[in-house]
């Protein structure tokens, strides 16, 4: 993949973000930076990037609405978020757990939550990169940044 095939800067939908913790907005914060510092992301068709990418949630999709630099519109494209509605569901119950165990629990108890939320992150970003074979083609790291940004805009009040 070349290095013009990446994302140059990522818009979340304003209206899907919401703000509960200080650890969802860090976690929100690390994964944009992480993303934009080191991505590969080539939409199907003959585009040329970098690409702005636009996400949102409509209609229970996920909305990845692709753009050039100057915000030109290029592609738009939706996945449905059932398949991964339970990986996201258990995602944020252990990083609920992990995040009390930090206050209270012992080093081998934590480690053994946050595997598990490791775990899970992987898992839900596969099933990610699954989904976006025929409209994206994007590697292991650019995904579970991208499932980060998704359980964010998951988020519900």
């Amino acid at each position: 993949m070349s290095d013009t095939q990446k994302i140059a800067d990522l818009f979340l939908d304003k209206k899907s973000v919401v703000s509960l913790s200080a650890q969802v907005d860090h976690e929100r914060k690390v994964a944009i930076y992480d993303l934009l510092e080191e991505n590969s992301f080539d939409p199907e068709g003959d585009f040329k990037g970098p690409f702005n990418l636009h996400l949102s949630i409509a209609e229970n999709r996920l909305v990845f609405d692709v753009r050039d630099v100057s915000d030109g519109d290029l592609t738009k494209f939706t996945l449905p978020l059932s398949p991964l509605r339970s990986v996201i569901k258990d995602y944020f119950l252990v990083c609920d757990s992990y995040y009390k165990a930090i206050k209270v629990s012992s080093p081998s108890q934590i480690e053994a939550i946050d595997m598990g939320r490791r775990g899970l992150h992987d898992e839900g970003a596969e099933i990610l990169r699954d989904r976006l074979v025929g409209k994206a083609d994007i590697d292991a790291n650019s995904s579970r940044r991208l499932f980060t940004l998704i359980c964010v805009l998951h988020i519900r009040v």
